[in-house]
């Protein structure tokens, strides 16, 4: 056994001690996250060249995170605000690197943006699209909107909960009732 496998580095360990991390304290360093995840600076630096590397790799672990969660709500069975409520249960786990991600302005602008984001926009906008056309949600409110307002309550959920303002067992409900009870269509008087 070579001295280099004494030293492989658990890339996926390392991934998951940034954003451990940068979803705590999102101006955190790179010697700060070398740190968190028990190897050195040089040693960070092998895997990632710098913040902006580390950033990318990163939203690569939300979109699949996400991508994930999608597939284990089951989105096309049922009425789609139980779909929402199973969507809001599974991605819970992801929230606070997707409220770490939603900060990050480079990863949303000019040609660099993933590709992935555009997926998980249109399968999040099809469940709401799904919603109107079977009339339980509004249709004054466009499917685009209500997933833009998914994510931003998702965020902010995170936030709320790490900054201890809310209770971790109540993310679900609060994000769920607040998104529902606005998007859900009521009879006219």
């Amino acid at each position: 056994m070579g001295y280099g496998c004494l030293m492989a580095v658990d890339r996926e360990h390392v991934l998951r001690s940034a954003a451990a991390l940068l979803t705590r304290k999102s101006t955190a360093t790179m010697d700060e996250v070398a740190k968190a995840a028990g190897i050195s600076r040089a040693t960070l630096h092998r895997q990632f060249a710098g913040r902006d590397a580390l950033v990318r790799a990163l939203e690569a672990l939300g979109i699949a995170e996400c991508e994930a969660a999608l597939d284990a709500a089951r989105l096309d069975e049922g009425s789609a605000s139980d779909a929402v409520r199973r969507l809001v249960r599974e991605i819970e786990p992801a929230a606070g690197l997707l409220s770490f991600l939603y900060t990050e302005n480079q990863l949303f602008e000019g040609e660099e943006q993933n590709a992935g984001w555009a997926r998980l926009d249109a399968r999040v906008s099809a469940l709401f699209r799904r919603g109107q056309d079977s009339g339980e949600f509004r249709i004054d409110l466009t499917p685009a909107w209500l997933t833009e307002a998914l994510y931003g309550l998702i965020a902010a959920g995170a936030w709320s909960v790490h900054d201890g303002k809310v209770a971790a067992n109540d993310f679900q409900n609060m994000i769920v009732e607040l998104l529902l009870g606005g998007a859900t269509r009521r009879e006219e008087s």
